[in-house]
């Protein structure tokens, strides 16, 4: 899953923003202010060194990349799980379908975007998308599949042509690696949890802690259940 954690002060228009975002922020859990586990989804956790990596944003700027944020934790902080498109890339597997970025051993490829969020409060900020690519008939079973998955982003939002949602060069990737579009294949885009993190650089709010990307939290939640 995708974090996100931000003072209490802002927690109101955060969670506005995902309400009104469900494809790029679907929220799964938040926490009470100053609360280390996330009681639902991974009882006992310590959200402050169970993902392997975090990022910590002052006022818009990435000020540091950490394996644990103990030396960041306040008690007014409040944490926000959402959902991650990895959930559902086991129910393509088994539906026989290969996933470029797994078969390559490398990070899905993410990038920025023009398409708009819905602004709540402070935030405001286009979505980021995540891409994987498929034959066109592979591409429409994979989006039925996504479907069925609104907590973990669901169907995809753009298929096809990268430039229509302001991909100038899809070999190059904002986060993640750039991986190989075989000649009859198509891209297809799902809305990501990276999303927050493009947002956090627009909206520069004075704190805030996220995942780094490709390094998310593993909850207790079997993938079939959500």
């Amino acid at each position: 899953a995708n974090l996100v954690i931000l003072p209490k002060e802002l927690a109101f228009d955060f969670l506005l923003f995902c309400q009104r975002n469900p494809k790029p922020c679907p929220l799964l859990e938040v926490s009470d202010p100053g609360c280390m586990d996330l009681r639902r989804f991974a009882p006992n956790s310590d959200i402050r060194t169970d993902l392997p990596k975090y990022c910590v944003y002052k006022h818009g700027v990435m000020t540091d990349e950490v394996v644990d944020i103990k030396d960041y934790w306040r008690d007014d902080l409040v944490t926000f799980l959402l959902g991650c498109s990895f959930s559902f890339e086991d129910a393509l597997q088994n539906a026989g379908l290969r996933i470029r970025h797994l078969d390559e051993g490398k990070n899905v490829p993410m990038y920025q975007t023009n398409i708009p969020c819905d602004a709540a409060g402070v935030f405001s900020g286009n979505m980021v998308v995540s891409m994987r690519p498929f034959s066109p008939a592979d591409a429409i079973l994979a989006s039925v599949i996504t479907s069925r998955y609104p907590n973990v982003h669901g169907s995809p939002v753009h298929i096809g042509d990268p430039d229509a949602i302001g991909i100038a060069d899809i070999s190059k990737p904002n986060y993640g690696d750039a991986v190989t579009i075989r000649p009859g294949e198509i891209p297809v885009f799902w809305a990501c949890g990276v999303t927050p993190q493009n947002v956090l650089l627009a909206s520069k709010p004075a704190f805030a802690i996220t995942h780094a990307p490709g390094h998310m939290f593993i909850t207790d939640r079997r993938n079939d259940t959500l």
